[in-house]
């Protein structure tokens, strides 16, 4: 295993502790438990959005706390769900007084304890709110979940609610713009590659040197199939068909297409792929109109990719064009 890494059982609280030195003017770092948080949290009289997830996945969730986004969010140890008291403790250093949104990706481990920390709030007299995404087309069921798995639209899930939230918009309101997006918001993925957990020590699956898994987890889990190594068309139709029989666009209708890196995949290969991706979407008469090209959710040093489309319109623009300030997006400030 090569890691640049000090000790595999202490590698989150190191890295979180490098984190906060890097990111002082937009964050800060509670060790016990762990939680990282908007440097001026909390922020009165406005809606907190917390999130949250195993480690592993950088810069989610960590890299969205923010302005204009996430006010906290709570890294478990990697590939594992965060624990009940850090929920509840990033509920309590983000409370304004006006409630609580958690974002919870459909794992079982993460959304039963994020589910034990809303009760925990609401006996303190918070009111929270909690939505969970399944985004993931790949699979109905998976070795972490009951239903689909929370991959990328999680990332835009955070930005759009956190840019009303940020407006003042209320919780009623923000957990409807969220159903909003989740019921418009597909995606898919594949690995060439696996990734190696740092307490593991070797690889979590393995394929052959001329495969690709197509409909790949998060955390290596299985995907549809295996298939043979093509071209970046060949790729990319494998992802984006299944999407658009999932949630079927056409003539005139407009997206937002991520296009995601699992961690090893350079940006000349994906962008590549993302140029594949718009022109078979414009073959059908899609306009994509907003765009997002980088490694945002990541499975460590995974080599491998995922696309996302979520279905725009006016409202969902300009609350993706509102101003965001976090350690992984920044514009409009």
């Amino acid at each position: 295993m090569k890691k640049i890494i000090n000790d595999p059982g202490t590698v989150v609280l190191d890295a979180l502790r490098g984190m906060a030195l890097a990111h002082p003017d937009l964050l800060r770092v509670r060790e016990d438990p762990a939680v990282i948080v908007r440097a001026e949290a909390p922020v009165p009289r406005k809606v907190a959005i917390v999130s949250g997830g195993g480690s592993g996945h950088e810069p989610l969730h960590g890299g969205f706390v923010g302005h204009g986004m996430l006010d906290a969010a709570c890294p478990g140890a990697v590939f594992t769900s965060p624990t009940p008291d850090q929920v509840a403790a990033a509920v309590s250093l983000t409370d304004g007084g006006v409630g609580t949104l958690l974002i919870v990706k459909n794992y079982t481990g993460d959304v039963l304890n994020f589910e034990t920390a809303a009760e925990l709030a609401a006996a303190d007299g918070v009111e929270v709110r909690t939505v969970v995404i399944g985004d993931d087309v790949a699979v109905r069921d998976s070795l972490h979940t009951a239903g689909r798995r929370g991959v990328g639209g999680t990332v835009l899930l955070e930005k759009i609610v956190g840019a009303a939230a940020e407006r003042g918009a209320s919780l009623e309101t923000c957990e409807e713009l969220a159903h909003r997006v989740l019921d418009r918001v597909r995606s898919m993925g594949l690995a060439l590659t696996s990734c190696t957990v740092p307490h593991v020590g070797e690889p979590t699956f393995a394929l052959g040197e001329d495969e690709m898994e197509v409909g790949i987890g998060i955390h290596g889990e299985p995907g549809r199939r295996r298939v043979p190594v093509g071209t970046a068309d060949d790729a990319v139709r494998h992802l984006l068909d299944p999407i658009l029989e999932d949630m079927p666009l056409g003539e005139g209708d407009r997206v937002l297409l991520f296009t995601n890196s699992t961690g090893g995949t350079p940006l000349i290969e994906l962008y590549v792929a993302h140029g594949v991706a718009e022109r078979l979407l414009a073959e059908r008469g899609v306009r994509v109109e907003r765009r997002l090209v980088g490694p945002y959710v990541t499975s460590l040093e995974m080599q491998g990719m995922s696309l996302t489309l979520l279905k725009l319109d006016d409202e969902l623009v300009e609350l993706w064009d509102a101003p965001v300030s976090t350690a992984a997006l920044r514009w409009g400030i």
